[in-house]
């Protein structure tokens, strides 16, 4: 396996990531930004945060297969969400655990930002999930 992921002594325990991953391999996979959306641009989960997280998860997924790789690869997940408060953050977890088994992302998640914004490209866009791997 190309990466390792760990929570050492003395960092914050108990979140639903890790805060460390090493990589050893020497391909770099850049999934870009995923959204809610069809291949053919029709919007997913339009207002729901949890379904949209899943339906970003997933396109997440596809990116990583069509380079090869898995979450399994992953060294980091940036996450941004619009409006965050942390009130959200049950919703957002459902959306994640709600999908986790089915596209192999492990429970806690790899390294991982949950950063707020006002607006993503468009005003039905909750959240945008991007992914750093490494294969070989």
């Amino acid at each position: 396996m190309t990466v390792r992921l760990m929570t050492p002594d003395g960092m914050l325990q108990h979140t639903p990531y890790a805060h460390v991953a090493v990589g050893t391999g020497t391909r770099h996979v850049h999934v870009s930004g995923q959204i809610a959306r069809q291949a053919d641009g029709t919007p997913l989960a339009p207002g729901d945060l949890a379904g949209q997280v899943a339906h970003a998860l997933r396109s997440t997924a596809r990116g990583l297969a069509g380079a090869g790789a898995t979450f399994d690869d992953v060294l980091r997940l940036t996450f941004y969400v619009t409006a965050w408060t942390p009130e959200k953050i049950d919703v957002f977890m459902a959306g994640v655990e709600s999908v986790a088994e089915e596209i192999g992302l492990r429970l806690p998640m790899p390294p991982a930002s949950l950063i707020g914004v006002d607006v993503l490209f468009a005003p039905d866009v909750l959240v945008e999930v991007e992914a750093t791997a490494i294969l070989d």
